[in-house]
């Protein structure tokens, strides 16, 4: 029986206390990204294997060990989504979006599943925010996407935060850095891990974001994939790097960034911390022109990014960094009786008609219990009702933050406490000639 009581290894439940500074993270990067023309879709949370043995690529750690996959009841093999963008593709094809105006531009909030050993800012079961950008191959579109990112963080205060910008060329002009690279590890092969011995021959660059220590040091001298790039594929990562120094963007060059998925091409970054531990990488993307058409769409330049949200919460938390308090109880009607409740409820209803917080009681407790209640919810204003009250048609509301208390008609009180809360928003915002009464 303990065994059901307990969350399963590598997921985390969110409590209330803590789930209001998820939300507000949630609506200001989707708030953000609106301000950049993304606009929210949402795919499901399973897809078939091949979708991500062809998108993520066959010789990433995701597919080769990571992925939750299943057979389901008519046989078929089902995984759980390891990330957000083979899914978006998927959906950008079927559904016909390269026929929209381009480019197109989307975002998520997710779900993700990787069989990962859990740590501080790895689950299992984890979260990521993404963008993906379709049908544009323009340099401005990359920066453009890492000025988006840069925003978010700077809007939620994140600081000490690195941006590392490389570019993995395009299929072409890797022919060449893979020929490199396997000349360069071959005569290292006795050292090198398992899994790495596997990618050698199939794609040497998955070698260089091997996570074994003795893999790490060895391509520290690998060839950098910066010598190698066509002309083309240079100039974009040069115009990329003069859009980022026209937008006032810091960053750094680091040839070392592969990414973690097959599809990437060109331009790849991240935006790294030293404050959470090993797992820094608070943000990653890239471009990736060849995917849609390796999924099964017409050739369609394309790039995007996701950003863990559980490491994100970490490193705010790291920070310091304060969340706006959570929204409390504007009116908590306590009650003595049928009637009272009765006329509670009715209050509470056009309370939050209104759009404001309102609770009355359901449990049945007494008027002392009520208002102990009303002070652990934080209800800024209380009232108490009961025969006498509801006879004479008046009740006294009582500010709980200095006790004092105002005679309302019963009938008044919905909207005096709309005015009251007001008010009290307003109070120590002075703007010469602005007159207050004015926005009540």
């Amino acid at each position: 029986m303990a065994l059901v009581t307990k969350s399963i290894k590598g997921t985390q439940d969110t409590l209330p206390s803590e789930s209001y500074k998820i939300q507000f993270v949630e609506q200001s990067v989707l708030e953000i990204a609106k301000n950049y023309g993304y606009k929210e879709i949402r795919v499901p949370v399973f897809e078939h294997t091949e979708l991500f043995q062809r998108g993520v690529g066959d010789t990433t750690d995701v597919v080769q060990k990571e992925m939750y996959t299943f057979e389901d009841k008519g046989g078929r093999s089902i995984t759980l989504r390891p990330e957000g963008t083979a899914g978006v593709v998927r959906s950008y094809i079927e559904h016909g979006l390269f026929n929209e105006a381009q480019p197109q531009k989307v975002c998520y909030l997710i779900s993700c599943y990787r069989y990962e050993k859990p740590q501080a800012g790895r689950l299992r079961e984890f979260h990521q925010f993404g963008c993906e950008c379709f049908g544009t191959a323009s340099p401005a579109a990359d920066a453009e996407l890492i000025s988006l990112v840069n925003d978010i963080f700077a809007f939620l205060d994140v600081k000490n935060l690195k941006i590392q910008i490389n570019s993995i060329g395009c299929p072409e002009c890797r022919k060449n850095y893979h020929k490199a690279l396997q000349e360069y590890f071959e005569s290292k092969k006795d050292e090198l891990c398992g899994t790495c011995l596997g990618r050698l021959e199939r794609n040497p660059m998955r070698i260089l974001d091997c996570k074994s220590p003795v893999c790490s040091e060895i391509a520290k001298d690998a060839p950098k994939v910066t010598d190698y790039l066509c002309d083309e594929c240079h100039d974009h990562f040069q115009k990329v790097q003069q859009y980022l120094d026209a937008m006032n963007i810091p960053y750094e060059v680091n040839p070392s960034i592969v990414r973690g998925l097959d599809y990437y091409t060109k331009t790849v970054f991240e935006f790294v911390s030293t404050e959470i531990g090993a797992q820094g990488t608070v943000c990653g993307g890239g471009r990736y022109d060849g995917l849609v058409e390796e999924i099964g769409g017409n050739h369609t330049p394309a790039l995007g990014f996701a950003m863990g949200m559980e490491r994100l919460l970490l490193l705010m938390q790291a920070q310091g960094i304060e969340f706006p308090p959570e929204a409390k109880c504007d009116l908590y009607i306590a009650s003595m009786g049928e009637n009272a409740t009765l006329k509670a409820s009715q209050i509470a209803s056009d309370v939050r008609g209104n759009g404001m917080h309102a609770q009355f009681d359901i449990v049945g407790r007494s008027v002392k219990a009520q208002m102990k209640y009303a002070n652990k919810i934080g209800a800024a204003y209380t009232v108490v009702l009961g025969d006498s009250e509801i006879e004479a048609g008046v009740a006294k509301v009582k500010n709980m933050a200095d006790g004092s208390e105002t005679e309302m008609k019963i009938d008044d009180i919905a909207e005096e406490i709309m005015r009251l809360s007001i008010n009290d928003s307003l109070k120590g915002f002075e703007v010469e000639g602005l007159d207050i009464s004015t926005l009540m």
